[in-house]
């Protein structure tokens, strides 16, 4: 499981001309599903995600987590995040996860976060053609892969 996580001051999901998701200051985490990820993966990356320290504190130091400012999220399902590149150049997306297994695993990670910060967290829509929006805000931009614990 791969996430990409975006400090933004504002974010949005917008399908077929309806805004689904609308936040402001917190994070947009795009997530990449495969056929072997877990609850295990699950557990690691929902809590980086609450608390990874990418907010400013008072002296402008990255120093807060999503839980100490209280947050917002937007949960974007990705799977274009487990592109292969490494052939061709056309990514290969056989390592991403059919949606019979993402959908749960989708479904499970927003729920996990849900409790981890103690607030709804809004989504997009699993395999709709989406319009995401945001103003990446520092610009932070966090990889992290549950496979590589790094």
């Amino acid at each position: 499981m791969k996430i990409v996580i975006q400090r933004v001051s504002e974010a949005s999901v917008t399908i077929d001309g309806n805004k689904v998701a609308d936040i402001k200051t917190g994070l947009l985490v795009l997530l990449g599903i495969v056929d072997d990820d877990t609850q295990e993966d699950i557990n690691f990356l929902v809590r980086k995600t609450a608390n990874l320290r990418v907010f400013n504190d008072e002296n402008e130091v990255m120093n807060k987590s999503l839980i100490d400012i209280e947050g917002d999220v937007i949960v974007v399902s990705q799977f274009t995040l487990q592109a292969s590149t490494k052939k061709g150049n056309r990514p290969s997306y056989i390592k991403a996860a059919r949606p019979e297994v993402a959908i749960p695993l989708y479904e499970t990670f927003v729920e996990s976060l849900e409790k981890e910060i103690g607030k709804k967290v809004q989504t997009g829509q699993f395999g709709a053609d989406m319009k995401v929006a945001l103003v990446n805000d520092g610009p932070v931009t966090i990889i992290i892969d549950s496979k590589a614990k790094e």
